[in-house]
């Protein structure tokens, strides 16, 4: 944009007469300026030219937790939160999750639409046959603690790998990206169920590649002394929507930390590594293990008025409900609603908790305070109860989260390498601390 069509001299209005813009008036100096309105987004730096003087440093524009903030443009997932829509490459969830399998959803991740049958059966091909780690990988494992959290051996191992990989760190190689995403997705269920099989001091179960993607991580986490593990299709069906509906959400906490991390030009496992360390937070990835505890502290379908009120107070948390992007009902919660059911047949368990969540969910529902606070179930509300009935522990329900996430970090790591306008992460701060003190000598502190 030309000077002109930023600003005026002081008292003037702008030159520029453009509906794609917004116009803007310093009080302090009188001075008008009009910034550009593209895809209904200022660009900040354009505020940068608002000064007082010339000495200046210019407008900044602050934003905690970046909850009005642009970091990129992407065209990997699209949400509307007002209405609960999820796309993924503009194709909506609920097609994915019952005409697709995961790795399709992978493909179209990474490669911006749906295989057909050559490239998919190539695709299978790569990652099932990419499955096994290096050996050294086990003696890592070995390493830890036998109480280690599942997330920390998992952060630690895929970390590991830029250290088995040195040649990754070549990202401008098409053929190392394309490597690389291979590696990724198809060898984080494998360092999954080691980290799983470590905790409970259960040998390792090699990869199996007669089996499907869920399949074989089925196998990996529950075979025992059995010549061959036979995983049970509605279980597999299930995991595999799981995987689906976890594989991308848009600019979450940790699909930002891989790009901040990956915009230092990083090796795609350190990267990655990165959103391992973000979904490990209980903001994040845990938040469907305090949804369990939730229910288990309420206990009885009896005892739900009076939790709900007590959330009304402010002295309980309402766990699993609400969402910072969603203002409607996830529309991944009902999927998985769906599937709850067939999970507890196939492994012959009654959830204590299912009903205890099925009716939390329609007394909130019923109850003006929670819709009106837009406060509707999210993705993390009913799969921990799919997790508990596969039994799975608590301490790896993150872990099933980052396996599939992995297939969108990579994506959303390709994407931005291509992005013309790619800088390194570099927030600004507003300085609030003392200035110009003078340096106390240790004897007079």
């Amino acid at each position: 944009m030309s000077e002109q069509s930023h600003g005026a001299e002081s008292g003037k209005a702008s030159t520029v007469e453009d509906n794609n813009s917004l116009t803007v008036t310093d009080n302090r100096t009188g001075k008008t300026y009009n910034i550009e309105i593209k895809d209904d987004t200022v660009r900040a730096m354009d505020f940068r030219q608002i000064k007082v003087n010339d000495d200046d440093f210019g407008l900044m524009t602050y934003d905690p937790g970046y909850t009005n903030t642009a970091s990129c443009r992407s065209a990997i997932t699209y949400i509307d939160g007002e209405k609960g829509i999820l796309q993924h490459r503009g194709i909506p969830i609920e097609e994915l999750c019952e005409k697709s399998s995961y790795l399709e959803v992978a493909y179209l991740l990474n490669f911006g639409h749906l295989p057909n049958e050559k490239e998919l059966g190539e695709w299978v091909y790569q990652i099932t046959h990419h499955t096994y780690v290096h050996e050294n990988i086990k003696s890592f494992m070995q390493g830890f603690r036998h109480d280690a959290h599942p997330m920390g051996m998992l952060l630690a191992s895929v970390g590991a790998l830029s250290t088995f990989y040195p040649e990754a760190k070549d990202i401008d190689d098409e053929w190392q990206r394309w490597v690389s995403t291979i590696r990724l997705i198809a060898k984080m269920p494998t360092l999954a169920a080691f980290a799983y099989r470590h905790s409970l001091g259960l040998p390792y179960v090699y990869p199996d590649n007669d089996l499907s993607y869920p399949g074989n991580y089925l196998s990996m986490l529950f075979k025992m002394a059995e010549p061959k593990y036979e995983p049970d299709p509605r279980l597999e069906k299930a995991l595999d929507t799981l995987f689906i509906l976890h594989a991308d959400h848009e600019q979450n906490c940790s699909a930002a930390a891989v790009r901040v991390v990956g915009s230092s030009r990083v090796d795609p496992y350190s990267a990655i590594a990165a959103g391992v360390a973000g979904l490990y937070g209980p903001l994040h990835g845990g938040a469907n293990v305090d949804v369990l505890r939730m229910l288990q502290k309420i206990g009885k379908v009896e005892n739900i008025p009076d939790f709900l009120e007590q959330v009304k107070q402010r002295k309980e948390l309402l766990y699993g409900f609400g969402h910072r992007v969603y203002k409607n009902y996830d529309p991944r919660a009902r999927i998985i609603r769906s599937h709850v059911d067939e999970v507890l047949e196939a492994t012959g368990k009654q959830s204590p908790w299912l009903d205890i969540a099925i009716e939390l969910e329609k007394q909130a529902l019923d109850d003006e305070y929670f819709t009106s606070r837009k406060l509707y179930p999210n993705v993390d509300f009913y799969s921990g109860i799919i997790y508990e009935a596969l039994g799975i522990p608590t301490d790896a329900f993150t872990v099933m989260f980052a396996i599939p996430r992995t297939s969108g970090w990579i994506a959303q790591w390709n994407e931005m390498l291509h992005d013309p306008e790619l800088k390194i992460a570099r927030p600004r701060q507003i300085y609030t601390g003392e200035r110009d003190k003078e340096y106390t000598p240790m004897s007079e502190r």
